[in-house]
């Protein structure tokens, strides 16, 4: 087996067993192949699997180094990431075709400085949510059809992806909502009034004659929206209402979380609200709430 059929394997392996999402698959399948152009030019042959378990610690740290330098360096985090994919590979090739490479123990991973969420107020939400009907030179359907979108992530927690992949058939939407999320995880979410309404509003008004099974989200030339629009929607946002830098679609999930959270919802049901695999991921949002908390009250108290 040539190192280029064990990459395929361990990519079939994470796309068809650990069913992980095709963004993953994506950004695991580029680092895997740079990461065997690596040992092709370090070691100036091509790689066969029997190659791929005499890896050495040092090599590891160098291809690390590598991309942490050059035109379009790495972050911590996204090297973090890179180390990661190279352990799930060549573990990968220990256990389903024995091929152990022991040196990859001896790799410590960058650390990586611990960031909190940045949601935005309650306050900055419903000015998003209400800016796009404020808009008097756009189409009505499209101001809808936007409304609509972040009243999803932000009364719902849905990811952008999440929002954009219900379809017709989906609305108008139930009580409850069945998302399927990140590592085709199925959960259900509870759909508010306000969002039902956001959603039907946008029917009304848009022009396409939607199949069942077609996305419910369309763009102007009738195809389905996508998320970059979503995206560059509260980039312009953040121009008109001096929102920070930190406000993105995804902050609306955020939102959703924290201000849960402040209303006395517990972890367990945010964690089950937001498909989070793990609840360490979602204890996050209470460092959130406790800055927030510490914060108004070193505002107001006189001896603060």
């Amino acid at each position: 087996m040539t190192a280029s059929e064990a990459l395929f394997a361990w990519l079939e392996h994470l796309a068809h067993e650990r069913r992980l999402s095709p963004r993953t698959l994506e950004a695991y399948g580029h680092i895997g192949r740079t990461w065997l152009a690596f040992l092709e030019q370090h070691r100036g042959e091509p790689q066969s699997l029997a190659d791929l378990g005499t890896v050495t610690a040092a090599e590891v740290r160098a291809h690390l180094a590598a991309r942490r330098s050059g035109d379009h360096p790495l972050n911590a985090r996204s090297l973090g990431q890179t180390l990661a994919a190279i352990r799930s590979l060549h573990g990968f090739l220990d256990r389903r075709c024995n091929t152990p490479t022991p040196q990859l123990a001896l790799v410590r991973g960058p650390r990586i400085k611990a960031t909190l969420p940045r949601p935005v107020t309650a306050v900055q939400a419903r000015e998003m949510l209400d800016d796009p009907d404020a808009d008097p030179d756009r189409a009505p359907w499209t101001a809808a059809r936007d409304r609509a979108v972040l009243t999803l992530l932000y009364g719902c927690g849905l990811r952008i992806s999440e929002a954009l992949s219900l379809i017709r058939a989906d609305a108008p939407l139930p009580e409850t909502l069945r998302i399927v999320g990140k590592g085709s995880k199925t959960r259900l979410v509870p759909v508010l009034p306000a969002v039902r309404e956001a959603v039907d509003a946008y029917l009304a008004l848009q022009p396409f004659a939607i199949g069942p099974r077609e996305p419910l989200f369309r763009a102007v030339r009738g195809g389905p929206l996508s998320p970059r629009h979503v995206q560059a929607t509260v980039q312009a946002l953040r121009g008109r209402l001096g929102l920070p830098a930190s406000t993105t679609p995804h902050a609306l999930r955020h939102s959703f979380a924290t201000h849960l959270l402040g209303a006395g919802a517990d972890l367990r049901s945010i964690q089950d609200l937001l498909g989070h695999a793990s609840l360490s991921t979602t204890q996050k949002y209470t460092a959130v709430d406790s800055a927030r908390l510490l914060g108004a009250y070193a505002a107001a108290h006189p001896r603060a």
